[in-house]
């Protein structure tokens, strides 16, 4: 007969050991890049979320999971770093691509659903508008975008479906107001 596991809720810090294998991250070729933070937190109220030289972010549940909404959630930190992790990837690939652009903002829905009696995110929409400076060719900033998005490494850790929603904007100001990353 097989051993029955019991699970027990404690007090106790939950220990979240995050690793990537990508030989594909050129800055780390056939290196293992792990990434630790600690989640800890009572039997009532919030979750204290640490990581070496980051300061602690509280967290509790969203009001549909009874939470108080005053918080970031698991659930809104996931859905925005499907917003950050797009913006940074972009920067980069912008970066490589010698592709010069103003601004983006990103807005990111992200849709919970009940499938086979397990809650889990199904898809997200991110609806990312980019400026660009006059005389840039539309169709390779949203092709640079798509790249940024196909590369982003949150979005290609999920199972949801991820819908690019892009808007390009040609911005009047000149190439000399150019946003520019170090």
């Amino acid at each position: 007969m097989p051993a029955i596991r019991q699970s027990v809720l404690s007090p106790c810090p939950v220990r979240v050991h995050l690793s990537s294998r990508t030989p594909r991250w050129s800055k780390h070729a056939g290196v293992s890049t792990s990434l630790t933070v600690e989640a800890s937190g009572p039997g009532t109220g919030d979750v204290e979320l640490r990581a070496d030289g980051l300061p602690t972010l509280r967290s509790a549940s969203p009001i549909p999971f009874d939470g108080p909404g005053d918080r970031w959630s698991p659930e809104t930190l996931l859905v925005a770093a499907v917003g950050d992790c797009l913006i940074l990837t972009f920067r980069a690939v912008a970066r490589a691509s010698g592709f010069a652009w103003t601004s983006l903002e990103c807005d990111v829905t992200g849709t919970l659903d009940r499938i086979e009696r397990t809650t889990r995110f199904v898809g997200f929409d991110v609806r990312a508008r980019l400026q660009v400076p006059r005389g840039t060719d539309p169709d390779r900033a949203r092709q640079v975008l798509e790249k940024a998005e196909r590369s982003c490494l949150i979005s290609n850790s999920l199972s949801g479906a991820i819908h690019l929603i892009p808007t390009i904007e040609v911005a009047a100001e000149p190439v000399s107001e150019l946003t520019t990353v170090d």
